[in-house]
């Protein structure tokens, strides 16, 4: 009776074709092949990460703009454009509305309705093209920016500046050496406060000591040592070139190495 059991069960098997009551059931992946498959696409990955921040040039450079590396026609061009002196100017005009500006708070004609405390219009147009014909690089600079930039250094501007920032770029085509990151009228927030350092950090997803910040108002550059960075206060690009000799920096291009 069992062996007639049984091949009944072996015919329904091969008619219907069911698997075998007595087939042996597939073997189970064992739990280490499959951790060790997972730690070895998580090291892989970690490789690559590692190997991407290898890769990136350290320190990065976070320069100033207005009178460090472009000359700044508010102090040397804008009291003539008014016809004033820059005293009387700097007593009549809106105490916070180039701040504001700055900020990115108010836009151009905000700042042409109240750049004077007491409201007088003037030439926005004229002012605009005064500044743009203000506009050069400080003597040396170009040429430095040049050479980090054929070291593969990474450059930002870091810088208390409107919209008007176009303008510069428009003429003198500083994104060939440096990217406009962090303007304050992008982030909204100026120097020397202690936040605007901390967004810099913040996005450059680095430590404070792998940026060397370059300014020619000392107050800023004593607010970027507080924040961690390696702090240059600029005087001249002769003496900027030792600074940044003196921390390492290559300045060495392939045609004088």
């Amino acid at each position: 009776m069992k062996h007639r059991l049984l091949s009944v069960l072996f015919m329904a098997a091969a008619i219907f074709r069911l698997p075998s009551v007595f087939s042996p059931l597939p073997k189970p992946r064992p739990a280490m092949a499959a951790a060790t498959t997972w730690h070895a696409d998580a090291a892989a990955t970690v490789n690559c990460t590692s190997a991407a921040q290898r890769q990136r040039k350290l320190p990065i450079l976070l320069f100033d703009v207005m009178d460090t590396l472009v000359r700044d026609p508010f102090y040397h061009d804008i009291p003539t454009f008014f016809q004033m002196p820059m005293k009387e100017l700097l007593e009549e005009k809106h105490p916070t509305a180039w701040i504001e500006f700055e900020n990115g708070l108010i836009d151009e004609n905000e700042l042409a309705r109240k750049f004077f405390k007491d409201g007088r219009s003037f030439d926005l147009e004229g002012l605009k093209e005064c500044m743009v014909r203000g506009y050069s690089y400080v003597d040396g600079i170009e040429a430095l920016l040049e050479n980090l930039k054929q070291n593969n250094y990474e450059l930002h501007a870091f810088t208390n500046y409107p919209i008007w920032y176009m303008m510069i770029e428009e003429k003198l085509k500083l994104s060939k050496y440096l990217s406009w990151t962090f303007c304050s009228c992008k982030i909204g927030k100026r120097k020397p406060a202690l936040d605007s350092y901390m967004e810099v950090l913040h996005q450059l997803e680095v430590e404070p000591a792998s940026c060397i910040f370059v300014d020619d108002r000392l107050t800023n550059v004593e607010a970027a040592r507080d924040a961690g960075m390696i702090g240059l206060h600029f005087k001249n690009s002769e003496t900027l070139k030792q600074d940044l000799s003196s921390l390492g920096i290559e300045l060495a291009t392939a045609e004088n190495a």
